[in-house]
């Protein structure tokens, strides 16, 4: 009894895939949850009714996120604590704990920590990420080219980084720290140039454009690695439906 308890759970609490009225019902419930849940940060002074809809907003949160561990088992596919375990450090999951963390404040005195836990209300909004098949679709292509944008990722730190430090030697008089140059150097790299700092020497600004053509390239290397990748997943789900 207890195992179709779960079972009947979990396929309520995971999208609806097909003709199934308590899955749909769950599905409106929580996206429409996400989004009055969001009104408080839309508001600059608090009362009664912002109370109320982060308290209960909050509840159905926290409710959500025990049912999904309950039911981690089926999830994940397995049967093991392992499976709690390996459902937890999920990036949902993460962000589902995140989302229910300013409930907090609700009930001690508001401090400047509190104010800011407020701020994780905006972790919501990933909530909705399953309930979107366009954003399921985009979830799994970042899974699976995490590893390729990590990489450009970790080549676009060694380049700034490397920027800064020859710019933090060649204009000595254009950053007060080398925090300043590590600014200059993002910036530049981004190709946006805010241009609150102006390379003055020559090599400074054989520098700085380079830094742009680099950024050109780093914008497009992951765009091309995701959008590949975008594509062939979209190819299979295709492929699979003609079948």
């Amino acid at each position: 009894m207890n195992e179709k308890f779960k079972r009947r759970a979990y396929e309520i609490l995971e999208p609806s895939t097909m003709n199934d009225p308590a899955s749909k019902a769950y599905d409106f419930l929580m996206t429409l949850a996400v989004i009055v849940g969001l009104i408080p940060m839309m508001l600059k002074h608090e009362n009664i009714f912002v109370f109320w809809i982060d308290a209960l907003t909050s509840l159905l949160f926290i409710i959500d996120y025990g049912f999904r561990l309950y039911t981690a088992d089926y999830k994940m596919g397995y049967k093991s604590y392992k499976a709690y375990c390996a459902y937890v450090i999920s990036p949902l999951a993460i962000f589902d704990l995140l989302s229910i963390i300013p409930v907090i404040s609700l009930f001690w005195k508001v401090t400047s920590v509190l104010s800011l836990l407020r701020l994780f209300r905006v972790f919501r909004v990933v909530k909705l990420v399953r309930y979107s098949k366009s954003m399921v679709i985009i979830a799994n292509v970042l899974r699976k080219v995490r590893k390729q944008i990590g990489a450009v990722f970790v080549l676009v730190i060694v380049y700034i980084f490397i920027a800064a430090m020859l710019m933090f030697q060649l204009e000595p008089n254009l950053f007060d720290t080398f925090f300043d140059a590590l600014y200059w150097a993002t910036i530049s790299i981004t190709t946006i140039g805010y241009g609150d700092i102006i390379p003055v020497t020559f090599l400074g600004r054989i520098i700085t454009m380079i830094s742009a053509l680099v950024g050109m390239a780093v914008i497009a290397l992951p765009t091309g690695i995701i959008t590949a990748s975008y594509m062939a997943e979209i190819t299979k789900k295709k492929t699979k439906y003609e079948l």
